[in-house]
């Protein structure tokens, strides 16, 4: 069954839905990416506390930090939350466009949306400038990686908008046929994209590769919760309100 509903009532799915995904990404960051952090933390403290030199210095190293790791780790749930809904109201706001350009069901759009955008918002991204743990990076280059990380964004917004207008443009020719061109521009527009934006390698020769390895792995399994959450809750509600509608056109039918 097509996605039918107005736009508020998508807009308050999406948000709803995206409230769930935050909550669920945040608490597998808890369980699975939490212990990396820590250990990267331990790491950058015994570092800093090993080169740090005189009184002055030594008084800074001791001072408590503003927001202390239990209030950080309160306020990943709450940054997720927030930032679910904002990607469930987006979300909401693509499917009510693209459902007038194809013939998927509700579930089926919002599956196919969700992992789309999760190529195009986190695995892009991932494999050009996969995500560091705190004890990595130049606090200096800050500015400049937070840019080039928008830059592979829209490279990743870029190269699935190519695979989606390849795919319709083919319309007519065999489903096999338009996939592997969906796929060939998705590769071209990623790959011209990789070698155009610049290499950023900040990690330190010293730093223990199976904790940097497991943070990435932890930082992907996380964006992978929210994005699969999203769109299974979206396809989950839209499945009940269309279970709940269709009675009662039933029902209006009849008297009809």
């Amino acid at each position: 069954m097509p996605l039918t509903g107005s736009f508020k009532t998508l807009l308050l799915r999406g948000l709803l839905a995206g409230l769930i995904a935050g909550l669920l990404a945040a608490t597998v960051g808890y369980f699975v990416g939490e212990p990396h952090i820590e250990a990267a933390i331990a790491i950058e403290e015994a570092g800093s506390g090993g080169h740090s030199h005189g009184a002055v210095e030594d008084q800074a190293h001791d001072e408590e930090p503003l927001v202390s790791r239990s209030g950080q780790q309160a306020g990943q749930f709450l940054a997720l939350a927030l930032a679910g809904m904002a990607f469930g109201a987006i979300f909401a706001a693509v499917v009510n466009v693209a459902r007038r350009f194809t013939t998927l069901s509700g579930p089926r759009l919002s599956l196919t949306a969700a992992g789309l955008a999760w190529v195009a918002i986190a695995a892009v991204p991932f494999f050009k400038y996969p995500a560091n743990p705190p004890a990595v990076g130049d606090p200096e280059t800050i500015d400049q990686r937070t840019w080039l990380w928008v830059a592979v964004v829209v490279l990743g917004l870029l190269a699935v908008a190519a695979a989606v207008a390849a795919y319709r443009a083919l319309a007519g020719q065999l489903d096999s046929f338009r996939l592997v061109a969906a796929v060939a521009a998705f590769v071209l527009v990623t790959t011209v994209g990789y070698v155009l934006l610049p290499g950023v390698n900040e990690v330190s020769d010293d730093f223990p590769a199976t904790l940097l390895w497991q943070f990435r792995v932890a930082s992907l399994a996380e964006t992978a919760t929210l994005w699969a959450a999203l769109g299974l809750a979206f396809a989950a509600l839209t499945e009940w309100s269309s279970a709940r509608s269709t009675p009662v056109a039933r029902e209006v039918a009849t008297s009809g």
